[in-house]
């Protein structure tokens, strides 16, 4: 026995613990010194060139008026067989809250989300999803996006396959606190949004 008190973790930290633990975060790095390294080997030379893109010919800026790194765009609930039912995460945050998306229970979605990245390479991006039911939360997923290198153009990050709530206890409103950040735990974007589970799409 040591004398010190026992710790007691909630099932978030001990989450964010297992993540920490599984997940070896690469050195931060700036594009000119990835370029400058191992230039005597010509194939990862040639593979870093054609990973960097266009970062490797001067600085990739996509609105020089927006100082962010990462300027996340858009959500989208992605359905086989349906078109995707898009958030403009682009304009005022606030107004989320008056968009309900409608799920038809038991079915499989994806989450998709579009988002720039400009200046610098991001490393290790995370995005992570809190759920709740009447305030009581009711389901975290996180979600490694990865490292990307600015680009001009949109890149995308689409979750893996998720089943809906089924049932008529698991129908209702659902409140979702989603987060989008990264190894060096700076939020790229936090915003608030709303889904409604149901019997059927038109239920």
């Amino acid at each position: 026995m040591s004398g010190e008190p026992e710790v007691t973790r909630t099932p978030e930290e001990e989450e964010e613990e297992e993540i920490k633990s599984s997940y070896k975060p690469p050195p931060e790095k700036t594009i000119e010194e990835i370029l400058a390294a191992d230039q005597e080997d010509e194939s990862l030379r040639k593979y870093k060139e054609a990973l960097l893109g266009q970062a490797q010919t001067g600085v990739v800026i996509f609105d020089a008026n927006d100082p962010r790194k990462v300027i996340v765009k858009k959500l989208a609930l992605c359905v086989t067989g349906r078109d995707d039912v898009e958030l403009d995460l682009s304009g005022d945050l606030t107004d989320l809250k008056k968009q309900v998306f409608i799920i038809k229970e038991g079915v499989q979605y994806r989450i998709r989300i579009d988002f720039i990245v400009q200046r610098e390479i991001v490393h290790g991006l995370k995005y992570v999803q809190k759920t709740y039911r009447l305030g009581v939360p009711v389901d975290k997923m996180t979600h490694m996006v990865g490292s990307y290198p600015p680009k001009t153009e949109i890149q995308s990050y689409t979750t893996p396959p998720e089943d809906a709530p089924s049932g008529m206890m698991a129908r209702g409103a659902y409140t979702v606190n989603s987060l989008f950040t990264d190894d060096d735990k700076n939020i790229h974007l936090q915003w608030e949004w709303s889904f409604e589970i149901k019997k059927d799409w038109k239920d």
